[in-house]
């Protein structure tokens, strides 16, 4: 599960409008049929427009200022193994996200009309999308790099020698473009990967579109607070404030696994995945405890994010040395922010 929570700016400034960021949402509708689009949703509605989340959004800004963040967006992404468990990816992930800004709602330390905010207290749009394509952050492609920077220069030789400002033979220099393609070490459908690729197998994920203000449009939920829990006196009176991003995290996990009855591997935890970067002692401690078949699975899904791996090491064995770990660490970090909450 990948959760990433984005305070929506335009360079310096936070976004003044929601239109533009609807606008993206919308991309993957074009040229479908009705019955076929996605439509955005909330938790009691269905097939909402995009003009509705637009008036909904941009209307319920009161006394923010300029500089501060009109609404959130936050981008849901299951693994393969997490999309596996799913019946209906549309339907399945609609009730999983109704049931996730619950979570969302009681992470905040604040109240609202002297209660706990809930859920109804949030103002929210989503919509599901099955498409991703390859970024230029991701591992794929930053690793096939170097064959892309070679690949380019011969072409471009080759364009100069088709314009007669240079000289050499043409065939010889598009056998080692298609011997670069073929040895980059990532490959999709006998492609090389490259930024702009569409991803496949199913990239079903959840984009939410939340407002800055609660549903009354009278109290700030910032889920990019710094605070996780505390409390404040202003004008005299105690007041509540922060966000608990570990503790909305960790209910996601929980939310989605009673929903759909899924076993999570330890190498999939969002404790797993800050044990690897700020305890590896404890990780590779736990790692080492688990059932040989947990053990290969786990060793299979760090490959498959992307954390970097020595394929000599025996995963079975107690020889897989903490340093190990601690190397990878480093290596591994952008892999694992890309897995926890970030703003």
């Amino acid at each position: 599960m990948y959760i990433n929570i984005t305070a929506q700016k335009l360079g310096k400034n936070y976004s003044q409008s929601s239109a533009d960021f609807v606008e993206y949402l919308e991309k993957e509708n074009e040229g479908l049929e009705k019955e076929e689009m996605e439509h955005f949703f909330n938790q009691y509605g269905d097939e909402i427009s995009a003009k509705e989340v637009v008036k909904e959004i941009d209307g319920n800004t009161a006394k923010l200022k300029k500089k501060e963040p009109k609404f959130y967006s936050i981008t849901v992404s299951p693994s393969k193994y997490e999309l596996r468990k799913l019946e209906n990816n549309s339907e399945d992930l609609k009730r999983y996200t109704r049931e996730l800004m619950k979570d969302y709602a009681t992470s905040f330390n604040r109240d609202s009309n002297g209660r706990p905010v809930n859920v109804n207290d949030i103002k929210y749009f989503a919509k599901i999308e099955h498409q991703r394509t390859f970024k230029g952050t991701d591992f794929q492609v930053k690793e096939n790099q170097p064959f892309a920077t070679k690949i380019l220069e011969l072409k471009q030789e080759v364009r100069k020698i088709q314009k007669g400002n240079a000289k050499g033979n043409i065939d010889r220099l598009k056998l080692k473009i298609s011997k670069l393609e073929r040895e980059a070490p990532h490959q999709q459908n006998g492609k090389r990967i490259v930024q702009g690729m569409k991803k496949a197998g199913n990239q079903s994920h959840i984009h939410i579109i939340v407002s800055r203000k609660d549903a009354s449009n009278s109290v700030s939920l910032s889920p990019g607070s710094k605070h996780k829990a505390s409390e404040v006196e202003m004008h005299g009176k105690k007041v509540k404030r922060g966000f608990d991003r570990d503790a909305f995290f960790a209910k996601a996990e929980t939310t989605f696994d009673k929903t759909f009855r899924y076993e999570r591997n330890y190498a999939e935890t969002y404790k797993a995945k800050k044990d690897f970067v700020k305890n590896p002692n404890h990780y590779f401690a736990a790692l080492m405890q688990l059932p040989a078949n947990e053990k290969a699975l786990a060793f299979k899904i760090m490959g498959k994010s992307g954390v970097p791996m020595l394929p000599n090491i025996p995963i079975s064995k107690a020889q897989v040395a903490l340093r190990v770990f601690k190397r990878l660490r480093k290596g591994a970090e952008i892999a694992v922010k890309s897995s926890s909450i970030g703003i």
